[in-house]
């Protein structure tokens, strides 16, 4: 502080109060003062530049000041003349004054929050640089202000789809953050995984993940992450128990999640169930399995019954007398097995008419593989599917049912390039073969090739009008194609279509089942569940029926109880149902 000038007020540090008046008396007035209505400043100024620098004579070229504190005269000077307070006085006596000062109008400002400079510099050799007063106050911020900065910044760059600097502004964070900072610090993991995300670089998502959920075990964003990252580095396990952990934690309320847990708990079913069949004995299916996949068949030479004169035993005839008995062929006894329903020993039969070389080879063949595929062991059957389809001399109906079933398999193997190519090559060999439109119409609906399914469709129905199963699956279609569509004409057309089928062919039990299914996607359950009894009606031993009845209770009035009521009715039925049992792991799972 400097010394007050003689005849005037104390320095700043003074004792004695200052007067009110703007200016005291024995202070002379400074020209060029730019704050006349600050008095406190201007005071001091003024006893400053009393102390070192000799003041006009009032009155001067350059005007004055009136008693009342107003300006007189010319314009002050400018701004760049505006006299300057020495160092001595120091710049503390504002609330943006970084030094210690003895006071403002006699009150300790040290304590006063500060505030930094700014860092940026306009123009000159220093811009873009940090001032001194900016790196003080970057020492002075606390190692997590400085983490979430770094944090911040990363945010922004991960915004502009920098994801390469998002990272290093992450990695930076994760340095500088307190080890004790849990919660921070498992954040700016999280925040690194999901940027590696963005990258594809999925190993660093989950090694970031597990971190992140080491640090805040309850972590939901980070469990989510680290689950669909295992799902991409085909880790399904640890997919499933991540995503059954956020389900939990979100008490079942997200979708997103519910979905991704149903569609890996399905994958991973399917991979073990695959492992377990490897090792598992061939069993034949149930004998309304078997009737219900052969007749989906029409120009099928295999499932044709015995003519008269082909019965290998003495069965009787209507008239009581004995039928001739033309042959010893391995294949007539297995056809006659067939009619007998006693399945199992059919593929045996079969083989000596392959072993012997006898004249049904090529029929032995075929029906052969075919119970290769209803047991499950595509393997055996596809080398006898291919020596038939390869007999140029053989029955054209035979190697197109060959090509049909080998298509239908390829298409199960998830193969749909070759199974497309086996359909096209029987349509080339059996133009007329209603069968083939069929089942590759089937296929296109498995395929979302609607239109093209439902052209094969037409066509079957072309070469057998009585066709109901092509009519209700053409049916199905057309309302699938509508249905996704999201058009409601189209919709309502293609269920009119439904209530002609059934009225047209009253005892196909499909037509009901397929209509229920529409129904059941309308959400017009009471009426589905109508068309579900009277499937059972019609089929009362087809297991598969109670199923989907089973599933439409579990939808239509949640009633669980009464859905695996039906479901284990199915299984009763047919102890070999498969959909039943995998049905009744799904519930078991979920609930």
């Amino acid at each position: 502080d400097t010394a007050a000038p003689a005849g005037g007020g104390a320095g700043r540090s003074g004792g004695r109060k200052c007067s009110p008046d703007p200016c005291p008396p024995g202070v002379p007035r400074v020209s060029g003062d730019p704050f006349p209505s600050l008095p406190s400043r201007g005071r001091r100024c003024e006893r400053v530049m009393a102390a070192s620098k000799p003041v006009e004579a009032a009155g001067s070229g350059d005007g004055e000041r009136t008693p009342g504190g107003r300006w007189r005269g010319p314009l002050p000077p400018p701004r760049s003349r505006r006299p300057l307070v020495p160092a001595a006085v120091g710049r503390g006596g504002g609330k943006r004054g970084g030094r210690r000062s003895a006071g403002f109008n006699g009150r300790d400002t040290s304590k006063w929050r500060s505030r930094p400079p700014r860092t940026r510099v306009r123009g000159g050799s220093h811009a873009g640089t940090a001032s001194p007063w900016c790196a003080a106050w970057s020492r002075r911020q606390s190692p997590l202000d400085r983490a979430q900065a770094a944090k911040n910044k990363g945010n922004k760059y991960f915004k502009a789809g920098k994801y390469e600097q998002a990272i290093q502004c992450y990695t930076e964070a994760i340095s500088l953050c307190p080890p004790e900072k849990n919660l921070d610090l498992s954040t700016f993991y999280q925040n690194r995984a999901a940027a590696y995300e963005q990258l594809q670089k999925y190993t660093e998502v989950a090694q970031d993940c597990t971190k992140a959920v080491e640090l805040n075990p309850k972590y939901v964003k980070a469990l989510f992450r680290r689950a669909k990252a295992h799902e991409k580095l085909d880790n399904k396990k640890e997919c499933l128990e991540d995503v059954t952990a956020v389900c939990i934690l979100e008490a079942f309320q997200n979708q997103q999640s519910m979905l991704l847990a149903d569609k890996v708990l399905k994958l991973l079913g399917k991979e073990k169930a695959k492992e377990k069949y490897k090792n598992r004995e061939p069993l034949m299916p149930s004998p309304q399995f078997i009737k219900s996949y052969f007749s989906s068949f029409t120009d099928d030479i295999i499932s044709q019954p015995l003519l008269k004169g082909e019965k290998s035993d003495e069965d009787k005839d209507k008239e009581g007398e004995a039928s001739e008995v033309k042959e010893n062929s391995g294949y007539l006894r297995a056809k006659q097995y067939m009619e007998e329903e006693n399945y199992d020993k059919i593929i045996s039969e079969s083989t000596k008419e392959i072993e012997a070389k006898g004249k049904y080879m090529a029929e032995a063949l075929l029906l052969r593989a075919t119970f290769y595929l209803l047991i499950g062991n595509a393997n055996a059957a596809k080398p006898d599917l291919d020596q038939v389809i390869g007999m140029e001399d053989a029955n054209v109906k035979l190697r197109a049912n060959a090509l049909i079933k080998r298509g239908s398999m390829y298409m199960q193997q998830q193969q749909p390039v070759l199974s497309t190519q086996d359909f096209n090559m029987a349509a080339d060999i059996d133009p007329q073969n209603a069968d083939v439109y069929h089942h590759r119409g089937q296929l296109k609906i498995l395929l979302d090739q609607i239109e093209e399914a439902v052209e094969d469709f037409d066509e079957c129905i072309r070469l057998r009008p009585d066709s109901a199963l092509a009519q209700a699956q053409k049916c199905f279609a057309l309302y699938r194609q509508a249905y996704t569509g999201n058009n409601p004409l189209p919709v309502q057309v293609a269920m009119k279509g439904f209530e002609d089928v059934i009225k047209k062919f009253p005892k196909c039990a499909e037509g009901y089942a397929l209509y229920a299914q529409a129904l059941t996607d309308q959400q017009q359950f009471g009426k589905a569940d109508e068309m579900y009894d009277k499937c059972i009606d019609l089929e009362p031993d087809n297991a598969t029926t109670y199923v989907h009845k089973g599933l439409l209770q579990l939808q239509w009035k949640q009633d669980l109880d009464k859905g695996l009521e039906l479901i284990s009715k199915a299984i009763e039925i047919d102890n070999k149902c498969d959909f039943a049992y995998e049905t009744m792991g799904t519930i078991e799972v979920q609930r």
